[in-house]
């Protein structure tokens, strides 16, 4: 295959354009299932070939945006929540929710190029801790239950812990070169860039009630299934991409 049908990161660029159109179409669509169903795709595709998410960047159209991501109903919405902040955080995307008569709908602020990463990424991450919890069972469906909430949730703040610890480390071993403190200020200013055009599109914004406590033995077990999970290579600049090596 010749070097100019691929993109940086050794990606296909006929896959990357397919991950790309997912992406889309999931934008695009007023159909919140629509929508799942093409993220999800395109999770299953970078997940698959090992897509680094920075192929997916078009630099020529990183203005702020909004992304819609649907999660559901039921007792594990607020865990799901809870994985995709975390996500979102370590990509200076900021997070709100509002319940609908089809489910609740989490709106994800950010530049463009972060939203595409988050959205690919908490998709991945939320199939793997799906996996994990289904073969997570107790003595009662209700005590199943409760132990699998809390496993998600244990799971979701263990990535937010990991993704972190990624990105300092990635800037430690950048060496002395790397200017620390301009990152870190760099990196406030389009947070508060961020948060202000969140602020524009949702002027009315309440605090949501804490969740109620979990279990505790499932927040291990969450927190540990996360600490094998496949959350990708790391960048100096904090972003993450599916697929190790």
């Amino acid at each position: 295959m010749s070097g100019d049908e691929r993109v940086p990161g050794g990606a296909d660029r006929s896959l990357v354009a397919r991950v790309r159109k997912l992406l889309d179409k999931a934008a695009a669509t007023s159909n919140v299932h629509e929508a799942d169903a093409f993220s999800r795709k395109a999770a299953e595709l970078v997940a698959r070939h090992r897509i680094d998410p920075d192929a997916l960047l078009d630099p020529a159209d990183d203005d702020l945006g909004l992304r819609e991501v649907p999660l559901g109903r039921g007792p594990y919405v607020r865990a799901r929540l809870a994985l995709l902040m975390a996500v979102a955080e370590e990509h200076d995307a900021r997070v709100v929710f509002s319940a609908t008569p089809t489910g609740t709908i989490a709106y994800v602020a950010g530049y463009r190029s972060d939203l595409d990463v988050v959205e690919v990424m908490y998709h991945s991450l939320h199939t793997q801790a799906a996996s994990r919890m289904a073969r997570e069972r107790r003595a009662t469906g209700a005590a199943t239950l409760a132990h699998r909430r809390a496993f998600l949730f244990g799971f979701a703040d263990q990535v937010g812990k990991l993704l972190e610890q990624a990105r300092t480390t990635a800037r430690v071993e950048a060496g002395p070169t790397v200017d620390g403190a301009g990152i870190a200020l760099a990196r406030r200013e389009r947070g508060e860039r961020v948060e202000g055009y969140l602020g524009d599109r949702f002027p009315r914004l309440r605090s949501a009630r804490t969740p109620r406590r979990a279990d505790l033995g499932g927040w291990v077990a969450g927190s540990n299934a996360a600490a094998g999970a496949d959350l990708g290579r790391t960048r100096l600049a904090g972003r993450r991409s599916l697929g190790r090596g």
